[in-house]
């Protein structure tokens, strides 16, 4: 039996039946449990009270850490490999460089999002600009007004209003909101983007089975958007393919969550 752990969530609830159902259609037995939060994934896998997390970045990072590199990532979604953070502006603004923000004020998306929150503060430091100090203003979602948008459409927004000067989004979520038409193309200009990094992954025991590793993997892989299992997995996660997970990638993050004292 072969049990996986996730935070309770609507998207996980449906990923997890459609795993359950593929996985014993691929003749691998197959529990499933939703936590509170990641940290308690995290818990769980330490015990071993789970084989397999679904982790996100910051889960991943601190499985790494505690175990001591004793987990691999099994697999990823598509969209979790060269993940990347940008830096918009409006298209008017005379900002194109990071050093060009200086004095000038700046939206961050939600403290613990790792690519809108977590990952720009650390990037803008590493950059030499200390928010803190060479910033006129700076927020995080949680301390501006409460809004029904979803985070990083509240920077954007709030970016094409020139409340803020500049804004950091991730990638995708700058790309799908555009393909959605929620955001008007040209509406806003990315100066500057990081570095690719890694974002969630499955994440198994290091002490598992090498054949059982073997056939948990290639059962991740095989999920197929063509069938109404592998259908459910996919449109829940907003993905459309599994694929070998890399070891690869979460060094930046690992980095910034020390730095804020978070592993």
């Amino acid at each position: 039996m072969v049990r996986l752990g996730g935070s309770a969530t609507a998207s996980h609830l449906a990923a997890f039946q459609g795993l359950e159902a593929h996985f014993k259609n691929q003749g691998i037995e197959f529990d499933w449990v939703l936590y509170s939060d990641y940290d308690a994934v995290v818990e769980a896998f330490v015990s071993g009270e789970i084989d397999l997390a679904w982790n996100g970045p910051l889960g991943y990072v601190k499985i790494k850490r505690i175990l001591d590199d004793s987990c691999r990532v099994i697999a990823m979604r598509d969209v979790d490999i060269n993940c990347a953070t940008l830096f918009i502006t409006h298209p008017d603004s005379a900002i194109t460089t990071v050093e060009d923000l200086m004095g000038k004020r700046f939206a961050f998306g939600n403290r613990s999002s790792e690519e809108a929150g977590l990952l720009p503060y650390y990037f803008l430091k590493q950059s030499g600009i200390d928010p803190r100090r060479d910033l006129a203003a700076f927020t995080f979602f949680e301390e501006r007004q409460p809004s029904s948008r979803s985070d990083q459409r509240d920077v954007i927004e709030r970016v094409q209003l020139g409340e803020y000067d500049a804004g950091a989004v991730s990638r995708r979520t700058l790309q799908a909101l555009t393909q959605r038409g929620a955001v008007v193309g040209g509406s806003v200009r990315e100066f500057w983007s990081s570095p690719g990094y890694s974002h969630c992954c499955f994440t198994a025991r290091g002490d598992m089975e090498p054949e059982v590793y073997r056939r948990v993997a290639e059962a991740f892989i095989a999920v197929d958007g063509n069938d109404p299992a592998g259908k459910a997995v996919l449109d829940a996660e907003g993905c459309n393919a599994l694929v070998p997970g890399i070891g690869e990638g979460w060094e930046f993050l690992e980095k910034a969550a020390a730095e804020e004292g978070l592993v």
